[in-house]
């Protein structure tokens, strides 16, 4: 199995089981359909339903039919197997530990993803630390199999702290 984390499960709401769930996870849309499975402490759970709350995405769960058995899973972390989904693309998570150059030149490593309303910033870690917003001005290429990015380095991207 090969799990990627996609939010926390933060409350639950009204009596039946419906819990409220936090992600900002790039394909939410994809993951959150009826009849898909999320992990939550190890154990798979089928999508009854879906509907997006305000900051939330609210789900029923096949086998989650009370507030009572929706409780035990408060504060959980919500998790999908990678291998069961196929995304247009890559995820943000592919992308830590990929090696980062600049014309050939090696810049780095990707130790973390920011996100932002306008686009997510990787955090590359090198002689210095860059931070390079994830849009096609600036990220070029990236390799999934070679694990290595091809950016557009501008001056202004070094962070000096």
């Amino acid at each position: 199995m090969n799990l990627i984390y996609i939010g926390k499960l933060v409350n639950t709401h009204g009596l039946k089981g419906e819990v409220k769930i936090i992600s900002d996870f790039e394909y939410k849309n994809d993951v959150f359909s009826i009849g898909n499975e999320i992990i939550i402490n190890n154990t798979a759970h089928k999508i009854n339903s879906y509907r997006h709350h305000k900051i939330f995405d609210m789900v029923t769960l096949s086998n989650i039919n009370s507030i009572d058995d929706a409780e035990k899973l408060k504060g959980l972390n919500v998790y999908i197997d990678k291998d069961k989904y196929k995304f247009n693309g890559y995820l943000n998570s592919d992308l830590i530990g990929m090696d980062v150059y600049d014309n050939n030149k090696y810049k780095g490593k990707v130790v973390d993803i920011y996100k932002t309303d306008n686009n997510d910033i990787l955090v590359i870690d090198g002689i210095k630390r860059h931070m390079v917003p994830n849009i096609k001005e600036f990220v070029k290429k990236v390799n999934l199999e070679k694990k290595q990015i091809e950016i557009k380095y501008i001056e202004g991207l070094d962070n000096e702290n």
